[in-house]
């Protein structure tokens, strides 16, 4: 168990206890007609703020004393305005405790939450493998705050027995809805990746599951068009030195070749998963040349929305370009940390998330 928690705990609470014998001894020593009790009440509103109901009302308690033996020592316990200080004490150091006891009730529940949203967020987005083929992958998420581990992004591959299938998408919203609809995105590709034979269709049956549904009532955001994935599917074949690629409102891909980032613009992207309804739109795939020591790099939004202190958008495509050479992963780190460098304070404005994916000599 690290002790630095306890230690800092144990710091804070030397603050009230420094303070009430602080105002018990001036109060004592000053003249009668100066009374600073009432500073006594910043005590247990000080612990409250750090500590349980318990603490805080052992504080007060403590404070209480102070104030009796301030009474005894400058008059009596029954001197009228003693008497109203000290009652005044207790029912404020009550309100404090009862305040302690709704935050720590509060605590807990955030802390059972954010554990139910990062178990969600494990088993919706799983780790990519590091092989697959002829291909080594390599992935990161970051979500826009450290408390809220979950969001829409979403990224998932598939092994073919001609290849590799890979998605990366971003369904608008957060939290659990969003989750459930890139669950929702997630399930439809890892059945279909198998049993589609080209990319439209693939593509197809991702947008029949996440389509609306005519029969859902008109307030439900989930159901009436609001909800919509933009989504980059891809389909590397293993004796082809090609990626295939069908764009759905999403980011283009980037090509790290030579030093240089090239992005992978297709000609005829198509609308967001859930709004093909609405737009007479097929799916037209594109190929581009992906040879050995090639990476394409996903992302997501978040990424190249984040700002920094100034406004500016984050150069991804600039700073991926002077890649390090050592594999995804490596790309991944150098990335995820001049991103964070990039975004003031190293909070992100949106999730963002990214796929590294190169092809290699051999399949050793």
């Amino acid at each position: 168990m690290d002790p630095r928690p306890t230690r800092a705990r144990l710091a804070l609470l030397s603050v009230p206890f420094a303070l009430i014998a602080a105002v018990t001894l001036v109060d004592v020593l000053a003249p009668p007609e100066v009374h600073l009790g009432p500073f006594l009440v910043a005590a247990p509103a000080v612990t409250a703020s750090f500590a349980g109901p318990r603490t805080t009302g052992f504080v007060g308690a403590v404070a209480v004393l102070a104030q009796s033996l301030v009474a005894v020592a400058r008059t009596t316990l029954t001197d009228l305005n003693h008497t109203f200080q000290i009652i005044a004490l207790v029912l404020i150091s009550i309100f404090v405790t009862l305040l302690a006891h709704v935050r720590e009730v509060h605590e807990r529940q955030v802390v059972q939450l954010r554990s139910v949203a990062e178990a969600a967020q494990q088993v919706v987005l799983r780790p990519l493998r590091e092989r697959m083929g002829p291909l080594r992958l390599a992935s990161v998420y970051l979500a826009a705050e450290a408390e809220a581990r979950i969001g829409g992004d979403l990224y998932a591959a598939a092994r073919t027995p001609h290849g590799t299938r890979l998605i990366i998408g971003d369904v608008r919203g957060k939290g659990l809805e969003a989750v459930g609809e890139a669950a929702l995105v997630l399930g439809a590709f890892q059945a279909a990746a198998h049993q589609e034979h080209d990319l439209p269709g693939l593509v197809a049956h991702l947008e029949a599951a996440v389509a609306a549904d005519p029969d859902a009532p008109d307030g439900d955001a989930a159901d009436s068009g609001e909800a919509f994935t933009t989504a980059a599917v891809l389909d590397i074949p293993d004796q082809e030195m090609t990626v295939h690629l069908v764009s759905c409102g999403h980011p283009p891909p980037l090509l790290l070749r030579g030093g240089r980032a090239v992005l992978l613009e297709v000609d005829r992207p198509a609308p967001p998963l859930g709004l093909t309804q609405y737009v007479d739109s097929g799916y037209a795939v594109q190929s581009f040349s992906f040879e050995p020591g090639d990476v394409v790099l996903l992302y997501t939004d978040g990424v190249i929305e984040a700002r920094d202190r100034g406004g500016s958008f984050y150069p991804l495509r600039e700073r991926a370009a002077g890649r390090p050479g050592d594999g995804p992963a490596t790309l991944l780190h150098h990335l995820r940390a001049d991103l964070l460098s990039h975004a003031p304070g190293g909070h992100l404005g949106d999730d963002a998330a990214m796929v590294a994916i190169e092809r290699v000599a051999d399949r050793s």
